[in-house]
């Protein structure tokens, strides 16, 4: 019997070629290994786990700074034990140890409690004077930050399988239970697999993203290098060249993607629509009350332009919230209805639609009424579709879509359903794009025979560079200042904790606008109050979705103060001598639609003084007589949202007033966000500052881009300058080669990046 042939030694002429994309994590992990990484972070391949980077370094002498730690994240650190102790659980069986640990900083020293239920190993391991890795998700517990059952390794007796005395130490996005420690000896396997960590001659050779030529331009140096120095870098400034270099990959790959849909847009042939001297568009105009503004007349003139070429216009307009992008659109829409098409008006909400329908019909007034007496000669209808509307009233909307009688047709996600047709669809506009994905605002394009054109409107101000990355299919038009007439917003922070005694203040002040004949919005978190069962944690996005707030009788946040809810504020309301007789009403996502529909008007009409809402009101919602904002625990709100809520207020003329309401105490990190947004009104200053405080990761979410929900490495702010490049580059290989034919990885690394199903293509063996 003969033993096997002996293995011959590759030559550095003759590497192995992998891609990593094809290569399952099972063949190399084994099952059980991949099967966690694929339930718990998503990976499936090789390739998915050598793009999941360390999100930063630990030095293995140097405790980690405890101040700040961010709430509610998950967090990995460095720390000493100081003391340990045991103690029996108060409402169950079994006992409670509390480890204090600390950073040992000899200017401001930091420490952490920690909680471990029935943690009886934890009390023999961490006792003190004993140097580990914690990691988990930070709470608060009496006011102070503190983790419950966190991961723990001891650093004296390291069971990472590799020698890290004088490594960074990488630290990995995980999970409750997948630990970043654990992460990283997942990755240590593959790199070994790989050769990456071993023998250069002996590594494998990996398909490059980025073309040579651009690799050398930018000093990015080889793939397999930069793999291994992010994951497993002798210091941490090989780990800082090693992200520039996927920084600058993950550029390409979106710039490129975005390039190559800008590219097969203009290849597509539209319907000019030029604008008519005479029709519903030089009609309106003639009986506008005011004038246009500056900004709104150069919007226009670029939104006529566009609409009368024949390749699809692919616009996103945005402005301050109040600027006048609904009238814009609304001239765009007649130009189209003048010249033989239809206009469709998508909006993200059953109350935002139904006011957007209100709207258009009272300001076209007899324009609005053909068919009708005492409409004018050039008119057109206008019409309403959403879910709730009923059988008849939907069937006579259908009808008047498809027989081309409706020149616009608004409505609800309701228009995307298959029933929908349309005579001659002319024009797309998308109110508030960031409630829709790529794929719904393409769904109403892809019903008709000729592409029409489309008009993407926000109101939340977007920096230069995130419109290059979310929005980068699209030109971008700017509307800048605001109508005559529409007045200045004051903000003011209601700091409770300082100030307990401004909480009668805010209702009398509320009352006081009510006495002067206005109107007062008061916004809450949450719809329901507590005690209400498993629901009484439920947050409103906005649109009826909730998100619940788990609770724990023995954990960390049991002792946390109860949200506003709309259900409690307005009975509270009601009972408050200041607001006694005042007409209050209340608007929350879970209501009925109708109900919805019908508060709304009734708040808009003057037959309620005070409106207790959720976030529903937060985009599009016009009631000139409302003029004082009052936001319930303003803190529990991201900075873009705030600055929406308060752009309800001072429409009609009169100043208008927003109450951020507080019980955080003064240099909470959530203050922060109140801050920024008491301290100016420039929407684009307060989304750069947004970018910074928040998250950046969620600015490339499935809602914009229609695939993965993150950003790796990239951030928009700083890195400008390598998104201009990647974009320059982009375009130029779109330029050269549209079907990236010459350029199979950057395609595959597209598919990859933005479609989580494309792995589906995998070898099944």
């Amino acid at each position: 019997m003969t033993g096997p042939a002996p293995q011959r030694r590759r030559s550095a002429s003759a590497p192995r070629i992998l891609d990593p994309r094809a290569h399952r994590l099972d063949r190399v992990l084994g099952k059980a290994n991949a099967t966690k990484l694929e339930k718990g972070l998503g990976l499936r391949t090789v390739g998915a786990l050598l793009n999941h980077f360390p999100r930063r370094y630990l030095e293995r002498g140097e405790l980690q700074s405890i101040a700040g730690l961010p709430i509610d994240e998950e967090v990995t650190l460095i720390a000493e034990v100081l003391s340990s102790s045991q103690r029996p659980m108060r409402n169950r069986r079994g006992s409670i140890v509390e480890v204090v640990i600390t950073d040992r900083d000899a200017l401001r020293p930091g420490t952490l409690t920690l909680s471990f239920f029935s943690g009886y190993q934890a009390f023999r391991d961490l006792q003190p004077g004993v140097t580990a890795l914690f990691s988990g998700k930070v709470s608060v517990y009496r006011h102070q930050p503190t983790l419950t059952n966190p991961h723990y390794l001891l650093l004296e007796d390291d069971t990472t399988g590799e020698d890290l005395a004088n490594r960074p130490i990488p630290v990995y996005p995980a999970t409750a239970t997948l630990t970043s420690w654990w992460v990283a000896q997942r990755v240590a396997t593959v790199l070994a697999h790989l050769g990456i960590t071993g023998d250069p001659d002996d590594a494998v050779r990996l398909p490059d993203v980025v073309p040579a030529g651009i690799a050398a331009r930018e000093h990015l140096g080889d793939l397999v290098t930069a793999y291994r120095d992010i994951h497993a870098p002798a210091e941490v400034a090989d780990a800082y060249r090693a992200r520039h270099r996927f920084r600058y990959q993950e550029a390409l790959i979106l710039q490129t993607a975005l390039a190559r849909r800008r590219a097969e847009q203009q290849a597509q042939v539209a319907v000019g629509r030029p604008r008519r001297d005479d029709g519903l568009l030089a009609d309106f105009d003639a009986v506008l009350p005011f004038t246009l503004t500056t900004g709104q007349r150069e919007v226009g003139e670029s939104l006529d332009a566009a609409l009368s070429a024949d390749h699809p216009m692919n616009a996103l307009l945005q402005g301050e919230v109040g600027s006048g992008k609904t009238l814009v659109a609304l001239r765009a829409m007649l130009q189209v209805v003048d010249a033989g098409g239809q206009a469709a008006l998508l909006a993200p909400t059953e109350v935002l639609a139904a006011q957007h329908h209100a709207s258009i019909t009272s300001t076209l007034g007899p324009l609005a009424q053909a068919g009708m007496l005492g409409g004018a000669e050039h008119a057109t209808r206008v019409v309403l579709l959403t879910g709730s509307m009923s059988t008849a009233a939907r069937r006579e909307a259908l009808l008047a879509a498809a027989s081309g009688e409706a020149g616009i047709v608004v409505g609800t996600h309701a228009l995307l359903s298959e029933t929908v047709q349309f005579a001659e669809l002319g024009l797309v506009v998308v109110d508030e794009q960031h409630r829709f994905g790529v794929e719904q605002r393409d769904t109403l394009r892809t019903r008709a025979g000729v592409p029409p054109h489309l008009l993407v409107m926000t109101a939340t101000p977007i920096p230069r560079t995130v419109a290059m990355t979310v929005f980068g299919d699209l030109g971008t038009l700017f509307l800048d200042g605001l109508p005559a007439g529409r007045a200045p917003i004051d903000t003011h922070i209601v700091p409770l904790t300082e100030h307990p005694v401004w909480r009668e203040r805010i209702w009398q002040r509320a009352r006081e606008e009510v006495d002067a004949g206005r109107q007062v919005y008061v916004v809450c978190p949450k719809i329901e109050g507590d005690g209400t069962g498993a629901r009484a944690g439920g947050f409103d996005d906005g649109d009826g979705v909730e998100l619940e707030l788990a609770t724990d009788d023995d954990g960390p946040d049991s002792k946390r103060a109860p949200l506003a809810s709309v259900e409690d504020t307005a009975a509270a309301l009601r009972r408050a001598p200041a607001l006694a007789g005042v007409r209050i009403g209340e608007l929350h996502g879970r209501l009925d639609p109708g109900d919805k529909v019908a508060t709304m008007a009734a708040f808009h009409r003057g037959d309620l003084d005070v409106l207790v809402s959720t976030t529903v009101i937060e985009v599009g919602v016009d009631v000139a007589r409302a003029t004082l904002m009052v936001i319930l625990d303003a803190d529990r709100f991201g900075i873009s949202q705030l600055h929406q809520l308060r752009g309800r207020v001072g429409r009609g003329g009169l100043p208008g007033t927003c109450l951020l309401v507080t019980s955080l105490e003064e240099g909470h990190p959530s203050r922060a966000r109140l801050d920024a947004v008491a301290s100016t009104t420039d929407g684009f200053r307060l989304a750069e500052e947004d970018l910074k405080l928040r998250r950046e990761g969620d600015i490339l979410g499935a809602r914009q881009s229609g695939g993965r929900s993150t950003l790796k490495l990239l951030r928009v702010i700083e890195d400008e300058k390598i998104i201009v490049a990647a974009r320059q580059d982009a375009q130029a290989i779109i330029e050269d080669d549209p079907g990236l034919t010459g350029h199979p990885v950057l395609a595959g690394a597209i598919d990859d990046y933005l479609d989580p199903e494309a792995e589906e293509w995998l070898d099944r063996g």
